[in-house]
């Protein structure tokens, strides 16, 4: 009996861990005895089993402050109901490992995410919680798993232990046969923290004459608003609300010219391998995640005036075909899969 733990839940409404979830299952599957552990807090209709996994909703939100009471919620009534393996999503919730390794042998298969502690947006204090808690994940869990070579050689260095390597699938983006397609702008997509080098990417656009449509959720936060208002005002940058209907964002990616990747933090990024399959050129900020995601071969930027000169002068078709061919090689969910399950008794 496997339990997948640390998400929303599925079916997927939020973000990768749930979409990798949601492609973990499967329909015809039903010998597997896979329990999804969901938050009850953000399903108003509460399903009992989705693509024949059995679904179990703990009355806590699974982002925030409570993450870390519903991760622990969660592992302990997995464990309670005798699951021989439990698959972790997430860090949160790791701070009870010891206290489950004094009365389970359970084989815990924990992927600890995009080192979550070194993200900007945490103060001091959660840094610390998340750091400590990676460092309970990875000697307490039977597999640590990366989702980017980055990543994995940091838990060697940092812990002396060998992470399996799993990133994430991206073919479910393509709903549609490709079509040759280029109207003329490109594309951002992601979440609005100043990580993803937001500003970076709408400041090098101003300066330009290509247009520029950027997807994010520009209303959350304080530093969206302000990007907002500063940056709509140009007649070639679109600011454009979130969009989650998978066949829209397919027509808006397969129309674009080339697509800026601005992520610095987190591993393998899912919007990243998303538009690889797309076979359309990518500029990526130049971090060690995304020259592992792209094998060195998507074009990089680490400051406005390097952005500013691909934008201007790009030199795409290579780049173009080295992302899908690298994509459908690495990043297909059947693959995902496989390697996932390998890992579970």
């Amino acid at each position: 009996m496997l339990a997948i733990i640390g998400t929303v839940g599925v079916p997927a409404c939020y973000g990768g861990f749930e979409t990798l979830v949601d492609n973990l299952l499967d329909e015809s599957e039903v010998e597997k005895n896979i329990t999804v552990y969901c938050s009850g807090e953000s399903y108003d209709s509460k399903i009992k089993s989705f693509k024949n996994a059995k679904l179990h909703y703990i009355p806590l939100n699974a982002n925030g402050a409570q993450s870390i009471p519903y991760d622990i919620w969660s592992l302990c009534h997995a464990v309670f109901k005798g699951s021989d393996n439990i698959l972790l999503l997430g860090v949160s919730g790791a701070i009870c490992l010891p206290f489950i390794r004094l009365f389970s042998k359970v084989r815990i298969v924990t992927n600890i995410d995009g080192l979550e502690w070194k993200r900007a947006k945490w103060n001091g204090l959660i840094k610390k919680f998340l750091k400590f808690s990676e460092k309970l994940a990875v000697r307490y869990s039977d597999v640590v798993v990366a989702d980017n070579a980055a990543i994995a050689d940091y838990v060697k260095q940092e812990y002396r232990i060998d992470a399996e390597i799993i990133a994430y699938g991206g073919d479910h983006a393509i709903v549609k046969s490709l079509a040759a397609s280029d109207q003329d702008y490109a594309l951002a997509l992601c979440r609005i923290e100043p990580e993803n080098n937001v500003e970076l990417i709408l400041e090098s656009f101003s300066k330009t004459n290509k247009t520029l449509k950027f997807i994010g959720n520009w209303d959350n936060s304080e530093f969206g608003r302000a990007m907002k208002a500063k940056y709509q005002q140009f007649e070639n940058i679109d600011i454009v609300d979130p969009i989650y209907d998978i066949e829209t964002l397919f027509d808006i990616r397969q129309k674009c010219s080339f697509y800026v990747h601005g992520h610095s933090a987190g591993g393998t990024n899912p919007s990243l391998v998303e538009m690889m399959h797309f076979g359309k050129a990518i500029f990526a900020f130049d971090c060690n995640y995304n020259r592992a995601s792209t094998e060195n071969s998507a074009q990089f930027f680490v400051n406005s005036a390097e952005l500013v000169a691909l934008i201007n002068a790009p030199s795409a078709v290579e780049n173009a075909a080295n992302m899908k061919e690298i994509a459908e090689r690495r990043y297909t969910w059947k693959i995902v899969k496989d390697q996932y399950f390998r890992l579970f008794k």
